[in-house]
């Protein structure tokens, strides 16, 4: 498949910089594979389109305040993007870092109102390892001293409203960088509403990391690899989805995270482990036979999934759609069901 089968023309103004009111009040494009049809409604009505047993796949991941602002002890600003803890050495945390000069082992990064970190070495190019000084853990002092980090084409700061509203209701685990942005449309009233009509939710957790949000680069997408992230699934969820097969339910992932992990584990046969699944056109999915997701961005390995599992140039067809009716696309803004 080539990169140029990936674009799109996304309109600028339609890349929604803030959240709606109300979670539930999103529109919702549903794109029926088998007839071929678009449908335009709204995520509360999502009942409508699903059935008793259904089971419903969420990511349950908690996003942390992964950005800090840091300085050298000569003043020099350092941003550092923070994405998974290390145990090389223990307490070590990998960070992306941004600094206009190399930050040399042994550097400290002063934060405002937290302890200091101190730099230990790198990863890679790009990708510094730090530890906290003192006895306070890297991940408590995210929490004080740390942003969400929004995407890059949110061109606004970060406010004290996006803590709540860049976070799933159900959001339980934490260690993503960045929200399972189709589950921020469910509310617990429409949870519990589906959970009356017999429709079954369960949980997965899979870490988002910035692996899923780096741009395919290279010419042919099949040579694309992916940064591993972490997921995990119960036993009990596993049963739960053999079981809906066994009945002819539909399992319906909630969002491009939910479905690598199910298409992982049903590769692997692992609950649990690091996942660098890359699915493009020609994948074959095992147990996805719905999927709930946002609008993405041309050139991406999320958007590279959707065209696996809808098809090129259905998802094409539903995008244009979307544009014409001006549906608010990427992390805060409309989604889609695939059935």
């Amino acid at each position: 498949m080539k990169l140029s089968e990936l674009d799109y023309d996304l309109p600028p103004e339609l890349i929604a910089q803030q959240p709606l009111e109300r979670r539930d009040e999103a529109r919702m494009e549903v794109l029926d594979r088998a007839r071929g049809t678009i449908e335009h409604s709204r995520f509360y009505k999502l009942g409508r389109y699903l059935r008793a047993g259904d089971v419903l796949v969420l990511n349950d991941t908690r996003v942390f305040p992964a950005r800090v602002i840091a300085h050298k002890e000569s003043g020099a600003k350092v941003e550092l993007l923070f994405v998974a803890p290390s145990d090389n050495p223990p307490g070590a945390w990998i960070a992306m870092i941004r600094a206009h000069r190399q930050c040399a082992p042994g550097a400290r990064l002063l934060l405002d109102g937290a302890p200091a970190l101190r730099v230990v070495g790198y990863q890679r190019p790009g990708r510094v390892i730090v530890v906290p000084e003192g006895a306070q853990p890297v991940i408590k002092t995210l929490w004080k001293a740390g942003l969400l980090a929004l995407p890059h084409y949110i061109k606004r700061a970060v406010t004290a409203a996006d803590a709540e509203n860049y976070q799933t209701v159900y959001a339980a685990h934490t260690g993503a960088i960045a929200a399972p942005t189709a589950g921020l449309h469910f509310t617990p009233q429409l949870l519990r509403q589906l959970e009356e009509q017999g429709v079954r939710t369960v949980y997965v957790t899979l870490h988002i990391g910035p692996g899923t949000f780096a741009p395919v680069r290279s010419h042919e997408v099949e040579a694309h690899t992916m940064e591993g992230e972490w997921y995990t699934m119960a036993p009990a969820v596993a049963e739960t989805i053999a079981h809906a097969r066994r009945i002819g339910a539909r399992v319906v992932a909630v969002g491009t995270s939910s479905v690598r992990a199910l298409e992982s584990y049903a590769v692997t046969g692992d609950l649990e482990g690091l996942t660098g699944l890359f699915i493009y056109p020609g994948f074959r999915f095992k147990l996805v036979e719905g999927m709930i997701t946002n609008f993405h961005m041309p050139r991406t390995t999320v958007l590279a999934m959707v065209m696996a599992f809808a098809g090129r140039e259905l998802t094409l067809a539903a995008y244009r759609d979307a544009i014409r009716h001006r549906y608010r696309f990427l992390s805060y803004g409309d989604a889609m069901l695939i059935l």
